[in-house]
């Protein structure tokens, strides 16, 4: 790993990440458009909070999506 890049474990897998804005992951991930929820460290991170958290260095993040269906 080099000093521009992050790792977090993400749903269980070790990745690495080239920045540590929330957002671009979930805009990498295309969820942008999608229902979900996001848990940091084991704390629920609030949409409101997405677009300026800052995630470091071995940071566990759990997203669940919401699927619809009946």
């Amino acid at each position: 790993m080099n000093a521009k890049t992050i790792g977090i474990i993400l749903n269980g897998s070790e990745i690495h990440l080239k920045s540590n804005s929330l957002k671009e992951l979930i805009d990498s991930l295309n969820l942008s458009e999608a229902r979900f929820a996001i848990e940091i460290n084991r704390e629920i991170v609030p949409k409101s909070q997405i677009d300026n958290y800052t995630l470091n260095d071995k940071d566990e993040v759990e997203i669940v999506i919401a699927v619809g269906g009946g």
